[in-house]
């Protein structure tokens, strides 16, 4: 919102207001200005929560509550922001666009020495962990990691202007996540691919990520695409999913109540559901979700999605029921347009033996055509799903047929960030 505010007040000449709930007011006040945003905008707040409230509340809160910033009754704030002269603070327009921003600090490169446990308390108190224990990222290690790729270990994979200013991700900082997050030289490319997504996806909701692998990189970093694909029983999954995190907290700059303010958030952040597709067990006929997003078959390829909700189907399939259908009747239960189905190899047999589906395309365009939800408050029912905006995995090792429906959402194309990023490019 302060982006736009600063858009119009800059290039339009527009007086704007900032409107924002409680808990992030903090936020657009200070650490927004100072880092992100580099325009002084007024902001009115209101108390939380603001949603799921019933109408009189949010009444309430306008015409009868007083503004969290000045105290003011909400609408007297309103006004007054919108036509009081400015301060000088707030005349200020900052320079050029590239350097408007304030660089955020950064951290020195080297810490002094001290010992295990003090330096895991050093960790913790900066909030640059998980709260597991890490592997101490010393010079020995970062140096051992960074055999993993041919990348200079001070080239600038991007730049971050949210949250904070400028914070630029360097190969060598990537490296030393991976190095706490407890991943192998050989993990390295992969952890470097997925740092062009970092920070993960986040909101004042229980927000989660999904971390996908195709190609040849899953064989050779031995990932679990079989059985308990989703557990905690492979290194190779355990420690990407986890880099995504540490890398999302010291690099991406995302702090409880500072950049992120979810209630509940999600215990998914931990690991970030990573997984790969099971290639081998795909139904003739069934390409693989990179070669469905334009990539060559034997490319290694990652790619990255945000979702929120993510729902089991508690007992198997079986064929005197189209599975297809009871899929659809949980897309039902989503809350976005938006839809991953996971599934087991033997679910995907079934759709495409016993059922016909003989490609995912196939799947996906009869998801589209016939799930429907009530358009509430309206009775009418609406079909919410594009095609493209379903995706299906096949993962797992084809002991039960079983399957999730989530609100993942996981773009078909080439891009490099929301999207896919090719792992190769990163040896």
């Amino acid at each position: 919102m302060s982006r736009n505010c600063k858009e119009l007040e800059q290039q339009y000449h527009i007086p704007t207001v900032a409107s924002s709930a409680a808990n992030i007011l903090d936020y657009g006040l200070n650490y927004n200005f100072k880092y992100n945003n580099g325009s002084p905008i007024r902001f009115i707040g209101f108390p939380f929560p603001v949603a799921g409230q019933p109408q009189a509340i949010h009444h309430k809160y306008v015409f009868e509550g007083n503004d969290v910033v000045t105290g003011k009754p909400m609408m007297q704030a309103f006004v007054e922001a919108l036509t009081a002269p400015l301060t000088e603070k707030e005349k200020y327009r900052g320079p050029a666009p590239q350097e408007e921003v304030a660089k955020e600090p950064v951290e020195p490169r080297l810490i002094g020495p001290d010992t295990e446990e003090n330096l895991q308390q050093y960790f913790i108190d900066k909030d640059w962990t998980d709260y597991l224990p890490i592997i101490l990222p010393t010079e020995t290690r970062v140096t051992k990691m960074l055999e993993g790729t041919t990348h200079d270990p001070q080239e600038v994979i991007k730049v971050l202007d949210w949250p904070g200013g400028n914070r630029e991700i360097t190969v060598e900082r990537v490296a030393t996540c991976a190095v706490m997050a407890g991943a192998k030289p050989e993990h390295l490319p992969v952890i470097l691919a997925l740092s062009r997504h970092v920070p993960f996806g986040n909101s004042t909701s229980s927000m989660a990520n999904m971390i996908l692998i195709n190609g040849p990189i899953r064989n050779e970093i031995n990932m679990n695409y079989g059985h308990n694909v989703m557990g905690p029983h492979n290194l190779a999954n355990s420690v990407i999913g986890r880099s995504y995190t540490i890398m999302s907290k010291t690099l991406g700059g995302l702090h409880s109540k500072k950049t992120t303010w979810s209630t509940l958030g999600s215990t998914m952040q931990y690991n970030n559901v990573c997984i790969a597709e099971n290639e081998e067990a795909l139904p003739s006929g069934w390409k693989p979700f990179h070669v469905q997003a334009g990539f060559k078959p034997n490319d290694s390829v990652l790619t990255v999605a945000t979702g929120w909700s993510y729902i089991s189907c508690v007992t198997e399939a079986k064929r005197e029921y189209p599975v297809n259908m009871w899929m659809g009747d949980l897309m039902k239960a989503l809350t976005m347009p938006m839809a991953t189905v996971i599934m087991d190899p033997s679910v995907a047999t079934l759709l495409k033996d016993t059922y016909k589906f003989n490609t995912k395309e196939d799947l996906i365009k009869w998801f589209a055509g016939n799930v429907e939800k009530a358009n509430y408050p309206s009775i009418e029912k609406v079909k919410p799903f594009m095609e493209s905006s379903i995706n299906v995995i096949v993962t797992g090792g084809g002991g039960q047929t079983t399957w999730f429906v989530t609100d993942f959402m996981l773009a078909r194309n080439i891009v490099t960030q929301g999207g896919s990023t090719l792992i190769d490019d990163w040896r």
